[in-house]
């Protein structure tokens, strides 16, 4: 399976980056008639379907939506409500481009992936091998930085889930994690800067803390518990997950509802689940942990210290949080409608974080859905 992963990697590097309210489970579960939420099965195969019409959706818009998603290198497309498949759409051919893309094929998230990390990194903190809220250098060491022993003591992992930490991110290669490459610029919490280096650098805090490594934890105690396939991938300084649509989707319904599984409640503390998805800092208030945030009132992109007014996705719901990666790769959960999209595919537009596709999907999307 690792030979697979290198192959797409050889194909496809240069694609590839990962460049506090509480809320009650029954007020933001969909349930059934039974009252009980529904969760697919092991077998994707056997994943319950819902028609469009029988959600009074507009069926006659579907087809521009098709074709929006087809025209600008989509690769996978579904919507889940109620945990159910709505939409599951493929297109074009796999990484390889050996055959056409389907259910079993995979691709990248690329920093879509840092939603898979943050909520490892909860699961890490409710278990008691670390505290967000711990220096960094507690589990990397001294001298993780090139910086005086003070200033590299006053970033936490916090500031590493916010994109706070005051490193500096304007230099030659911030996906960089040598020492070298990772110097003083602010105090931490004084700057939001969408930094790839401290964010990767969550890994090696989260192996020194549990004393295993990254993709042993990663996979015992989430994607086998909720039946996801995958694979993360290092990509030169990146580390990249790699998996089907579908397992995508299971990752957002987990997070939809808030850390269940089935029987099995699998990130336990409610109150980190909200943290991810409510702002982290008053900097750019449509930034969670590692989570992008819709209806805010500002918003701040990758490279630029300038502060956008209104939403970062105006035509999408405004209670939308989502995973948002390079290339157009979008996890996207809104608790309005029970709804889970994922968008997989090559590159929409040209922006780091391609926030103008996201919208250009809801205004065909506000076409489908009921008024």
């Amino acid at each position: 399976m690792r030979f697979f992963y290198l192959l797409l990697f050889a194909a496809f590097m240069m694609a590839c980056d990962t460049s506090d309210p509480i809320i009650d489970d029954n007020d933001t579960n969909p349930q059934d008639s039974l009252g009980t939420v529904y969760f697919p099965p092991s077998n994707n195969l056997s994943w319950e379907r819902t028609d469009p019409d029988e959600l009074g959706w507009n069926s006659d818009a579907l087809p521009d939506l098709y074709n929006l998603l087809e025209d600008n290198g989509s690769r996978a497309f579904i919507i889940l409500v109620d945990g159910k498949i709505v939409i599951e759409k493929y297109f074009g051919k796999d990484l390889l481009n050996i055959s056409d893309f389907n259910a079993a094929s995979d691709w990248y998230w690329a920093s879509a992936g840092k939603t898979l990390t943050a909520a490892l990194v909860g699961i890490a903190q409710e278990q008691a091998y670390l505290d967000i809220k711990d220096p960094t250098t507690q589990y990397l060491g001294r001298g993780w930085t090139s910086m005086t022993a003070e200033q590299e003591d006053n970033i936490t992992i916090q500031h590493q889930l916010t994109m706070t930490s005051g490193l500096d991110d304007l230099i030659f290669d911030n996906h960089s994690f040598d020492p070298s490459k990772l110097r003083f610029r602010s105090e931490p919490g004084t700057r939001w800067a969408y930094h790839n280096a401290p964010y990767t650098l969550l890994d090696t805090v989260i192996e020194s803390a549990v004393k295993s490594s990254f993709e042993t934890y990663f996979n015992t105690q989430l994607r086998d518990k909720i039946d996801m396939n995958g694979e993360w991938l290092w990509l030169d300084n990146d580390h990249v997950f790699f998996s089907t649509a579908l397992s995508m989707a299971r990752f957002g319904w987990l997070i939809a509802n808030d850390g269940k599984w089935g029987e099995d409640q699998v990130i336990q503390n409610i109150d980190y689940i909200n943290a991810m998805r409510t702002p982290s800092q008053n900097i750019n208030n449509s930034y969670g942990y590692l989570w992008w945030l819709n209806g805010q009132k500002d918003y701040m992109l990758p490279g630029l210290q300038i502060v956008f007014p209104g939403s970062i996705a105006p035509e999408g719901p405004d209670d939308m949080y989502s995973g948002i990666g390079k290339n157009g790769q979008y996890l996207s959960i809104i608790p309005s409608l029970n709804m889970v999209m994922v968008r997989m595919g090559e590159n929409p537009d040209q922006v780091s974080v391609p926030i103008l596709f996201q919208r250009d999907i809801w205004e065909a999307m506000n076409e489908v859905l009921p008024d």
